[in-house]
């Protein structure tokens, strides 16, 4: 029979089995056979954190991660070379970050995790044995060098509202492959990077408090359609952005330049009408105005004083401009309907990312008027109809902002303008078309946007190839003041 000397000690049970004498080591001799503590990280699927400081937020995932560690790293949260020299050496287990000190919250998650060493990178060794005391630690020199190269692209994003917070939340998401962005303000204004992190995502949430815009403003990004030439705001961005537009009825040359001939023909000659006006940095966006319901002398069949286009005229003009890169507005003259209702027949394709509308004021008629011996008006009460009912269907198809364009040469033309609602849907624009002489369009400019609510507006200058003398060209429209970010020819 084997002596006890042979024996193993996988045959050790009960109370002997934390602790067992070894018999080739001298007499009292013991060995701790407790299991060694497993320490692995675990990420819930549900995980979100609930306060977005950087201090707390570390507590907050190593709570939700960690039982225990075996490591943890410890830097300042304002030290992103410090936190980058941290995750360069692969800490195993859970990055702690000191915002703007030693608190409560964070030596009681070092207590519970209890750690075999903390890897300290930036902080100086007298502060860690001033607040640390009962810990083991190792200071790291801090490589200025060092960063982190962010995953691209995450499958879960976090959004928040400061800056200041995104940079160290980004390192503690990084660790657990969630993106973070700070965004403020409108979220469409945000930088192609950031929205390309957030469209590439197949989770995100905002972890901040955003005004009640957020909601609908991250379906855009989301969604990814833009503007002709990049971006989700019209004239909110740098280079700013400025449209030149032909004007006129697609089966009539009698109303325009843009009359003159068919679809394909236009994007060339738009080609050269648009030199000049990027002169000032502009990026230029060549345009289609289209009118679609024309002002009649008659009343016709509907007794409205107005020629509504059949869609199929109007369906090859916007699948040319959308395959171009150009941008189309629909022009209405309504004679005595009203703008909504002619609206409503184009909604096919005010849905559409490119395509704008405008209402010109001149050829709305009340009841018993005709076209050219009075000019029509419009009040602002309508006119936040059409708006509202537009800014609807941006929301609801996720569209970048729409150009909403209101054409006025005389203040007539627009009662109570200051009424008149803007909302973030939309690119609210006036639109300057008179014609004539160089100093009566310029009388006529200084008066409409020398009103005290013309800076709520954006603004737009039209030439005419005939009735103007002479036709003003790229050097006169460009210093005008406001300045004119759309531009239409006649």
């Amino acid at each position: 029979m084997p002596s006890d000397a042979n024996s193993t000690s996988a045959g050790v049970t009960g109370e002997n089995a934390s602790t067992q004498r070894v018999p080739s080591d001298p007499p009292g001799t013991t060995v701790s056979t407790e299991p060694e503590r497993i320490c692995a990280p675990r990420i819930p699927g549900d995980l979100r954190i609930t306060d977005t400081s950087a201090a707390a937020a570390s507590v907050e995932l190593s709570q939700a991660m960690y039982d225990c560690a075996h490591e943890v790293g410890l830097a300042f949260a304002w030290n992103p070379a410090a936190i980058s020299t941290l995750l360069s050496r692969g800490i195993r287990g859970p990055l702690l970050l000191v915002d703007p000190w030693f608190d409560v919250a964070l030596t009681e998650e070092l207590r519970r995790l209890a750690p075999d060493r903390i890897v300290a990178a930036g902080i100086h060794e007298r502060i860690l044995h001033d607040n640390l005391a009962d810990f083991a630690f190792e200071l790291v020199a801090v490589d200025r060098q060092a960063t982190f190269a962010p995953e691209q692209p995450y499958d879960r994003v976090w959004i928040v509202d400061d800056a200041r917070v995104a940079a160290p939340l980004a390192a503690l998401g990084h660790r657990i492959g969630v993106g973070v962005v700070a965004l403020a303000g409108d979220f469409r204004a945000a930088s192609p990077e950031t929205r390309e992190t957030i469209s590439a995502a197949s989770e995100v949430e905002m972890l901040s408090e955003f005004g009640e815009d957020a909601a609908w403003q991250l379906d855009v990004i989301r969604r990814g359609d833009e503007i002709p030439g990049g971006g989700l705001l019209l004239f909110e961005s740098d280079p700013g952005r400025r449209l030149v537009a032909m004007y006129g009825h697609p089966t009539t040359a009698g109303l325009g330049v843009l009359g003159e001939q068919g679809p394909t023909e236009s994007v060339e000659r738009l080609g050269s009408i648009v030199a000049g006006y990027g002169a000032d940095g502009s990026r230029v966006l060549g345009t289609f105005e289209i009118i679609v319901t024309v002002a009649s002398a008659d009343p016709g069949p509907d007794g409205d004083y107005s020629s509504e286009t059949a869609r199929d005229v109007i369906r090859p003009w916007v699948e040319t401009a959308a395959a171009n890169e150009l941008y189309v507005v629909l022009d209405l003259q309504p004679g005595r309907t009203d703008f909504l209702t002619q609206a409503k027949i184009y909604e096919e394709f005010l849905r559409l990312p490119h395509v704008g509308l405008a209402l010109d004021p001149e050829w709305r008629l009340k009841e018993n008027q005709v076209h050219m011996v009075q000019i029509g008006t419009v009040d602002a009460a309508e006119i936040n109809r059409v708006s509202e009912w537009l800014a609807g269907l941006v929301r609801e198809e996720a569209l970048p902002q729409k150009l909403f364009v209101l054409h006025q040469f005389h203040f007539s033309m627009i009662t109570n303008r200051h009424r008149i609602e803007t909302p973030a849907e939309l690119a609210v624009l006036i639109h300057m078309d008179g014609h004539g002489t160089p100093e009566l369009k310029q009388r006529t400019w200084d008066a409409l946007t020398g009103a005290p609510d013309a800076g709520g507006f954006y603004w737009g200058w039209k030439n005419f190839y005939d009735e103007d003398s002479p036709t003003a060209g790229p050097e006169q429209v460009l210093n005008l003041t406001p300045t004119a970010v759309f531009v239409s020819f006649q």
